[in-house]
């Protein structure tokens, strides 16, 4: 079993095992035999006996065990990071955590109006006009056609034996979509193998910098043995000193190290919405467990934002343009529930501007001062607030059983507040894109009753007056 691993007692108390501080040693997971739980460490590339190499004195990540009587207070807790080594950056005033498109995610659909697209400038234009518009911070540079943005000459990604990330395709030029992306106000990153990245690590990053490349998706690590370990780290220190931050996608769970180098933006560690491109296995169902599960070790790298939701009797698997299940509601709201202090917004422009909602996921932070989980039970439902300065957003999300959830407005502050609430429509059984949209006034005192259609959410932004 991979961790965080949660467990429930018959009298529900709540524990979850996971690891912190996951330095220069291996990954830990557990394993059920004959009636007893062990952990176990990963082994080393290449046989299975040795796991950790070292020089004493050395130490050991921390084991840690979350228990509560309230699912919530696991969720609240900071003690991954606080187990963490302190801050070794000296300088971390450049971070700036947002949100992000990912092309690859919707097929790189761009209109039919822009000539000759693919992996080159007017494509990438027409996504940073879109994140300027819309005061998102960044914009990824990805692939075009399956072939990545940067020389490969391997296939379906993988790197062959030429792969070079400091070169572009014939016909990217990376100066320009970073010098064009700097006058709009947006932040240019890129997705990299991480094979292709590590062999040639500090002329990347130089180059990366040199362009003005702001951060970075890392795919395809895979594993959590001591040397990708020690790997991962050696990535984020010296992605630090070129002021590049970094997602590690395809990679193992957080273990608090976003505490020791910021610069560690998320990580994925789960099934997420790309799966929606080639399998029907994210359901509703599913998102409800991530947040008592793998949102316990930390950001929760997730493909959110996808804006075409139907039934499940119509649901197919299309690489472009994916569809989603659940409804608009409950993806509005997953911003909030999940923690990730790198927000995606992956589907493309057109069906976003002008669509219900999109307002909301423009405004939410992906960073907080606060988090209260309000109600939740396991496996079924989740209400969580969150804190950004002076104002609170909550997330609401349910599996497929429709629900009303009171909520109980008193964890906000003194003063009036006003309310934008986005609910369910009342025939999201048949058009789960419908969502309502009403502003109120309230304060600390109030309750509000939240319904959430089968498969729905509520998002609400409270804003402070």
């Amino acid at each position: 079993m991979d961790m965080p691993a949660l467990f429930e007692t018959p009298d529900h108390i709540f524990t979850a095992i996971t690891e912190a501080n996951l330095l220069n040693y291996a990954g830990m997971y557990l394993s059920k035999e004959h009636g007893v739980l062990r952990s176990k460490l990963s082994p080393l590339p290449g046989q299975t006996k040795i796991k950790v190499k070292a020089s004493l004195p050395h130490h050991s990540p921390w084991r840690v065990m979350m228990i509560s009587d309230r699912i919530g207070a696991l969720i609240e807790s900071n003690i991954i990071t606080n187990l963490a080594e302190p801050c070794k950056l000296t300088d971390s005033g450049w971070l700036k955590p947002g949100k992000t498109t990912f092309p690859w995610w919707n097929g790189n659909v761009v209109p039919d109006t822009i000539n000759a697209p693919g992996n080159n400038f007017v494509t990438n234009k027409y996504y940073i006009d879109f994140c300027a518009r819309n005061h998102l911070e960044y914009h990824s540079v990805v692939e075009y056609g399956l072939h990545e943005w940067y020389t490969n000459d391997g296939a379906g990604f993988v790197p062959g034996p030429n792969a070079d990330v400091t070169k572009p395709v014939p016909g990217l030029d990376m100066q320009q979509i970073c010098d064009y992306a700097k006058q709009q106000g947006v932040g240019i990153r890129v997705w990299v193998y991480w094979s292709a990245l590590y062999k040639k690590l500090d002329a990347a990053f130089t180059q990366f910098e040199k362009w003005g490349i702001k951060g970075m998706m890392v795919d395809f690590l895979d594993r959590d043995d001591q040397e990708m370990v020690n790997i991962q780290t050696e990535i984020l220190e010296k992605a630090a000193a070129h002021h590049l931050h970094i997602q590690f996608h395809g990679a193992y769970k957080p273990t608090g190290l976003n505490r020791t180098y910021p610069n560690e933006f998320t990580r994925e560690g789960t099934m997420n919405y790309e799966v929606n491109k080639w399998d029907k296995r994210i359901t509703p169902d599913e998102d409800i467990n991530i947040p008592f599960t793998r949102m316990l070790a930390g950001s929760t790298d997730y493909h959110l934002g996808g804006f075409r939701a139907v039934p499940d009797s119509l649901f197919i698997v299309n690489y472009t343009r994916p569809l989603m299940l659940g409804t608009r509601c409950h993806m509005l709201a997953m911003y909030v529930v999940l923690e990730n202090y790198l927000g995606m917004v992956c589907d493309y422009p057109q069906a976003y501007e002008g669509q219900a909602g999109f307002d909301f996921i423009k405004e939410v932070p992906t960073v907080w001062n606060a988090t209260k989980v309000l109600d939740a039970k396991l496996g079924e439902y989740i209400c969580i607030a969150r804190k950004h300065n002076e104002d609170w957003y909550v997330g609401a999300i349910t599996n497929h059983d429709a629900r009303k959830i009171n909520l109980d407005l008193s964890f906000l502050d003194n003063g009036n507040y006003r309310a934008e609430i986005y609910s369910d429509a009342d025939d999201t059984n048949v058009h789960p894109n419908g969502l309502l949209k009403q502003s109120i006034n309230v304060k600390k005192t109030d309750t509000i009753i939240l319904s959430l259609a089968s498969g729905g959410g509520t998002a609400i932004r409270l804003i402070k007056e």
